[in-house]
């Protein structure tokens, strides 16, 4: 008979990643990981190969939790701009209150690692890949639909909502206290994103 994981695979990848997403990697122990996923060290080995291997895991449980709540808020949205701007709206607001950090995993990863931890920076740097070619279906979308000039790139526009998602994410870390409790300011800023240079 085959031996079974004695744990659920998932669930300890769900507790690492928001460990993960709130203090970083380096500052991430292997007693931080213990304490959270309960898990013995040699077991965190034997079922992720490292602490670096757990890391790669939860970068891409992050990344599908990504694309799917993009996928809800298309399935919740009259438009497809009208489901960019709510992702926005939950990324940039909601998680400054209801998330392990209000700034991006991603690109916490990427301001961290350096090329000691190649393998991992190059992940972090596929994932930012993929949530861009989700926005650009989107975007598609909304050309076909009529809702945003053909001429337009959608590349191009998939890139530009990637940096004023990661700048507004900032911004909220760092004003968030000044803004009101409906995130007026934000929500305005985000609605700016559609209707200006280069959409």
């Amino acid at each position: 008979m085959a031996n079974h994981a004695k744990f659920d695979r998932q669930q300890v990848i769900d507790k690492a990643t928001s460990l993960y997403w709130e203090k970083g990697f380096h500052a991430t122990s292997m007693r931080n990981l213990q304490d959270v996923i309960d898990m013995r060290p040699g077991s965190i080995y034997a079922a992720f190969g490292s602490k670096e291997g757990l890391f790669k895991e939860a970068l891409q449980h992050y990344t599908e939790q990504g694309v799917a709540k993009l996928a809800a808020c298309r399935a919740n949205s009259a438009s497809p701009v009208a489901a960019l701007k709510l992702f926005m709206e939950q990324l940039v607001i909601n998680t400054q209150q209801g998330a392990p950090s209000g700034m991006c995993m991603l690109a916490k990863t990427v301001a961290e690692l350096t090329g000691e931890h190649e393998e991992l920076l190059q992940e972090a740097k596929r994932s930012f890949r993929k949530m861009e070619s989700e926005f650009e279906k989107l975007i598609v979308e909304a050309q076909e639909l009529g809702e945003i000039d053909k001429e337009k790139d959608p590349h191009q526009l998939a890139r530009h909502i990637q940096v004023q998602i990661s700048g507004l994410r900032t911004y909220a870390r760092v004003n968030g206290s000044d803004d009101d409790e409906n995130g007026t300011p934000l929500k305005q800023m985000i609605e700016d994103v559609f209707n200006h240079y280069p959409f």
